[in-house]
């Protein structure tokens, strides 16, 4: 295989003096023949990570200040490749492949080796001063100790979004940060300073994407912002970081092993985190993706309580050798600060049976405690046993806030929390749609409390025309439908009233009723091109068309008195920009002013279809399209969502593949080979 090669001197202004700063510097890198860029002092870094476009490969090596040109390594992908759809994380820019950042040491030169096709490189150095103070450590109960972000010098400043939570933990997934493993203890803040500003400044991630790293010296360090024990989703396993920890290993394990202290560390990190969530280590469980390259948006995985990142996407990471042990590692950690309580759940709800379960370790006595708002016990169960099954009927309990407890001697307990206060009554979210009919109207809204609801019409004097329904509602959405067959034409008011025993509220929307024109119409709904708008008028009137955006006019269509009669009035989208707009069809006569609107959009512009592989027939398309596929001369037509999808099909000898939108616009067609 013929390589491209090209060396580069990089250069950098003078990094911050004030302790333990990092600092970042990009370049692009020339791809045509050998090129060499001036340098100017000082010239040194220590980490690098590497951004491409296209499909080939890219590796490298560096000249260390002291030890010369290290071997040649493939620059890996990495783990937020791909946009994160569960964090608004991901590339910094479409269509760039993101390097792992890898420690190298002080060096102060670096050399590419392309491999297929890349037509755009982008380096990133980064400079990052070892500490040279003793680190301060904080322990929580059951905790390893923790180097904080503050004891290794996060950057807070450059975080770019508040932290986001999950509902639960459910796994750890297990990294390794790549690079070398030639290291000192004072370098490793250095290391995890440098991968926080090579995420955050360079793959435009909110922060570090792990939630904890680990050392060869067993000195473990919080990672992204939001509190060591609480649910921090973090940018580490595309697809599956809602609901995981990620804990990555400083180094590279693929034909190296964690030392002694490293592996010990990472064990009792597992053993606390886990514990907090009450997750067995030893469990597995079924992850639905969130969406990545390997597991569509949905797909069920199976996976372990230690995962290793490899489980969750196409990598190699954790390294072999790392990965090969992680069933060990969680074995030990199933022993470690015993005794647990494991999978605590409950089912069922207020007013009804309320069952609660949970295991243990070991049999050990057991208590599940129910409280009122004001602390009050309640309900309470116990027994002794390793299975927790306890049944609170609560068929007469008052609807509020109650928590729950579940405990046994010195185990972390579990707490939640059963119903919710009392909601204070509202009528929301009062819509009509259509506001202006000659016919029927659908009325939604949200009543925030059960209540008993009148639904009353009232004319523009305030008068009282009908009342349509008084019955009674429980909280949630509700809708119902305004029927004006028996009800004169003129402008209206739809009033809801709800009561209950507390308060009475009171919720409005105008309706018009105008049988000037009926059968007001758009075709097509979507479009590329031109729409026809057509309606039927009833009795003379003057007519207005407009087409609007967000309640203004961006184009005058027609305007005419018009006869009794079907009209039909056609207008071209040529030139308006893609997105949702209205026709908005208004007459005047009998009953004063009338606007009707119908929805249509315009869509000029072609789906994106790429291929993700070729012989397995799996396919990633912008937008919900129908897809042609030509495999072997066989023509397949279907219809699929936005995002990654696939065929199944024997051995793939030819493909033609193109996709079309509810519009019609055509993607580029693939072809292979």
């Amino acid at each position: 295989m013929k390589l491209a090669l090209v060396a580069v001197a990089m250069f950098f202004a003078a990094p911050a003096a004030a302790f333990g700063e990092a600092s970042i510097t990009m370049r692009e890198v020339p791809l045509h023949g050998e090129r060499t860029l001036a340098a100017a002092p000082p010239a040194r870094f220590d980490m690098v990570g590497l951004h491409w476009r296209g499909p080939g490969t890219v590796d490298f090596r560096t000249r260390s200040l002291t030890r010369g040109w290290t071997g040649w390594q493939r620059a890996a992908p990495e783990a937020e490749d791909l946009p994160n759809v569960e964090t608004a994380e991901g590339r910094a820019a479409h269509g760039w492949r993101l390097g792992n950042p890898y420690w190298v040491g002080s060096s102060d030169r670096i050399a590419y080796r392309l491999h297929g096709r890349v037509t755009r490189l982008r380096a990133y150095f980064v400079a990052s001063s070892e500490e040279r103070i003793p680190l301060r450590r904080i322990s929580m109960t059951g905790s390893p100790p923790l180097i904080s972000r503050a004891a290794w010098s996060a950057n807070e400043s450059i975080r770019r979004a508040a932290p986001s939570y999950a509902r639960t933990v459910q796994l750890a997934i297990v990294h390794h940060t790549a690079g070398s493993n030639s290291y000192t203890a004072a370098q490793s803040a250095a290391i995890v300073r440098g991968i926080e500003v090579y995420h955050v400044k360079g793959n435009g991630w909110n922060d570090i994407g792990y939630n904890f790293l680990v050392d060869k010296y067993g000195q473990v360090f919080e990672g992204r912002y939001g509190g060591v024990d609480k649910n921090v989703i973090g940018a580490h396993a595309e697809g599956f970081n809602t609901g995981s920890v990620g804990v990555a290993l400083i180094g590279t394990y693929q034909t190296t092993a964690p030392t002694a202290a490293e592996k010990a560390a990472l064990v009792n990190l597992l053993a606390w985190r886990l514990d907090l969530s009450h997750v067995d280590p030893l469990s597995t469980l079924t992850f639905d993706s969130g969406g990545n390259a390997r597991f569509p948006v949905g797909t069920p995985v199976f996976l372990r309580a230690v995962s290793g990142h490899r489980d969750t996407g196409f990598t190699t990471c954790p390294g072999a050798v790392l990965y090969a042990q992680l069933g060990a590692l969680a074995r030990q950690a199933a022993t470690t600060g015993l005794p647990k309580l494991y999978a605590p759940a409950v089912q069922g709800q207020l007013g009804g049976l309320i069952r609660f379960q949970g295991r243990l370790s070991t049999t050990l006595p057991w208590t599940v405690s129910v409280t009122d708002a004001g602390g009050a016990v309640v309900a309470s169960g116990t027994g002794t046993s390793s299975v927790i099954d306890w049944t609170w009927d609560a068929s007469v309990a008052p609807q509020g806030s109650y928590t729950w407890t579940i405990s046994a001697g010195n185990v972390r307990p579990a707490t939640g929390v059963i119903g919710s206060a009392a909601a204070r009554l509202a009528i929301k979210s009062l819509t009509a749609t259509p506001r202006t009919i000659d016919d029927s109207t659908q009325i939604s809204y949200t009543l925030t409390a059960a209540a008993t609801v009148t639904a009353t019409l009232r004319d523009a004097g305030g008068v009282d025309v009908a009342t349509l329904f008084t019955q009674r509602h429980q909280p949630g959405k509700q809708a119902f439908k305004l029927t004006a067959t028996n009800i004169p034409e003129g402008h209206f008011q739809l009033v809801l009233t709800a009561a209950n025993a507390k308060t009475s509220v009171s919720a409005s929307v105008p309706v018009v009723i105008d049988r000037t024109v009926t059968r007001f119409a758009v075709a097509p709904a979507v479009t590329n091109g031109d729409v026809t708008f057509s309606f039927e008028v009833l009795r003379v009137a003057a007519v207005k068309l407009d087409v609007q955006r967000a309640g203004k006019t961006v184009a005058p269509v027609f305007s005419a008195t018009l006869p009794p009669g079907q009209q039909s009035v056609g207008w071209s989208a040529a030139g308006t920009n893609d997105g949702t707009y209205a026709g908005a069809l208004t007459t005047s006569g009998e009953v004063g002013s009338a606007t009707r609107t119908v929805l249509f959009r315009i869509d000029t512009t072609p789906p994106a279809l790429r291929a993700r592989s070729f012989r397995a027939l799996r396919f990633w398309v912008s937008e919900p399209a129908k897809v042609t596929l030509i495999v072997n001369g066989a023509r397949v037509v279907r219809s699929v969502r936005a995002g990654t999808f696939s065929y199944a099909h024997g051995r793939v000898r030819s493909v033609r593949i193109v996709a079309r939108d509810s519009a019609g616009n055509l993607s580029r067609t693939l072809k292979f080979p």
